[in-house]
């Protein structure tokens, strides 16, 4: 089989690799498509160290072509799936009590069954997978049902912010991750507000629900949330950029009493000054989230299966494993929302 390996900063070799024997227990996965995540595209160019070779992708669509023997569940060949990463221990505590997403061992370059090195494993054709890691999904073209992790990731975002009917929600950068936020924002009652300072991507979001739309380069940000939200400030803001410099601002946009939700990893992450006593007198409150569990992965792919949400506008552009260099050089070097590999293409041929 065909895998994509990382030897070195925007390096990437597809190289022939033996295909995974397939224990009792587990499945071999087909891989139709793998989109490419910020994560990804941090190894390819040397933001986010990892130990070469390494094998990446992790937001992956495809189907069923062998079952181990002793498989649970009403598994079949040719079932559609998308696969929640194992990165989890699945043993600390956190997994045990159904909080994954924060596992204290949580490792992204956890050494796949199969693989001839580290990583989450999806640039390769085949994948060994676990029955309880794998979902199903229907209706849907493989290179959108791929987009289900970074789907289960916002949900569970939004779910830790608990938006209801009625709130003003800021939602800070317009990539697919923003983009995601306001629509499941708006499935639960909220108002949205969009600020990002390209004028495409607020056209789109606002075509995608966006109740307002804010250019902060153009436009006073502080000023413009505070008319949009009866001077009060968005009681939930939702920070999906890697900048830790906007923190203290944004700050200022959040309502008394209201959530901020640091959504992105932070590159770098440096520290930045916040006055805590403003926190202690509004009764702010500042949280984290990172990941998803299989309760949030689950739901995810129905939503995305149901057409509940939208993903298709967020598959930029589609290409072949043979042009994988040239799929993360546009990630990387445009405003894409996501660039998507499609083993599939040249399977065929």
């Amino acid at each position: 089989m065909k895998t994509s390996v990382f030897y070195d900063i925007k390096n990437l070799v597809v190289e022939e690799t033996p295909l995974p024997e397939v224990p009792d227990g587990k499945i071999l996965m087909k891989i139709d498509t793998c989109a490419i995540c910020t994560w990804e595209q941090r190894v390819y160019t040397g933001v986010k160290k990892v130990e070469y070779p390494f094998i990446g992708g992790h937001e992956i669509a495809g189907e069923i072509v062998q079952l181990g023997d002793g498989v649970e569940g009403d598994w079949e060949i040719g079932n559609q799936i998308v696969f929640g990463t194992n990165l989890a221990c699945g043993h600390c505590y956190y997994c045990r009590t159904g909080e994954e997403q924060n596992c204290l061992n949580f490792d992204h370059s956890k050494q796949q069954p199969g693989l001839p090195y580290k990583g989450m494993g999806g640039l390769s054709e085949y994948l060994v997978v676990a029955p309880e890691n794998i979902f199903s999904y229907q209706n849907v073209a493989p290179a959108e049902a791929s987009l289900t992790e970074p789907l289960s990731c916002v949900l569970h975002s939004v779910e830790t912010a608990e938006v209801n009917f009625g709130d003003y929600v800021l939602i800070v950068g317009a990539g697919i991750m923003g983009m995601l936020h306001l629509q499941l924002a708006q499935k639960r009652g909220a108002i949205v507000i969009v600020s990002d300072p390209n004028e495409e991507r607020l056209k789109l979001a606002k075509e995608l629900g966006a109740a307002q739309i804010i250019n902060p380069v153009k436009e006073n940000l502080l000023e413009k949330v505070l008319s949009y939200t009866e001077n009060l400030g968005a009681q939930i803001i939702f920070n999906t950029t890697p900048n830790s410099a906007l923190i203290p601002g944004l700050l200022e946009n959040l309502s008394n009493t209201g959530t901020m939700i640091l959504y992105s990893s932070y590159y770098p992450d440096e520290p930045v000054g916040i006055t805590f006593d403003h926190i202690h007198k509004t009764g702010q409150k500042i949280m984290g989230t990172a990941n998803s569990n299989k309760r949030d992965f689950i739901r995810a792919a129905r939503l995305i299966s149901q057409g509940v949400v939208n993903v298709k506008p967020f598959v930029t552009k589609v290409y072949p494993l043979s042009q994988i260099q040239e799929a993360f050089e546009e990630a990387v070097n445009t405003e894409a929302f996501r660039i998507v590999i499609d083993f599939e293409q040249e399977r065929s041929e």
